[in-house]
């Protein structure tokens, strides 16, 4: 039997959930990210599990058979940096280059702030991860 995915989304508040960031620059960077997020996605923030915001969603099925749902931009406000999720084909290494002082994983970037990065390159890697979900997961 397949496991469920523990991320889902819920009737959680996004707002409750930034402000209760004991951080001041970090609520302010979230309200940031979200204010991008939802205008190169066209949708309305939503918790996804207990500390990820998400826009959007996607349905996908690996070839294994396990389907699911996830966000198509999120991201989640951490302790100490800002977890910003990207589909692995958004991860341009000439464009993640000009971003500025971040780190990355396979399908995450972690900032300490956003005024450590360029704000154009994160929305071009946000805009380019979104596009390529929509294509590799056309909505029905």
């Amino acid at each position: 039997m397949p496991t469920p995915n523990k991320t889902h989304r819920t009737t959680a508040s996004v707002s409750a959930f930034i402000d209760k960031h004991p951080k001041e620059a970090m609520r302010d960077d979230s309200r940031v990210l979200i204010a991008l997020m939802q205008e190169l996605t066209g949708e309305e923030p939503h918790m996804y599990g207990p500390s990820i915001v998400g826009f959007g969603t996607y349905h996908y099925t690996y070839p294994s058979g396990h389907s699911g749902s996830a966000p198509l931009a999120a991201f989640s406000p951490r302790k100490t940096e800002l977890v910003i999720y990207l589909g692995q084909e958004a991860q341009d290494r000439a464009t993640l280059a000009k971003l500025g002082k971040h780190r990355a994983t396979k399908a995450c970037l972690y900032v300490k702030r956003l005024a450590d990065i360029d704000l154009k390159v994160l929305k071009a890697l946000v805009k380019m991860s979104v596009a390529a979900t929509r294509k590799a997961h056309p909505a029905p």
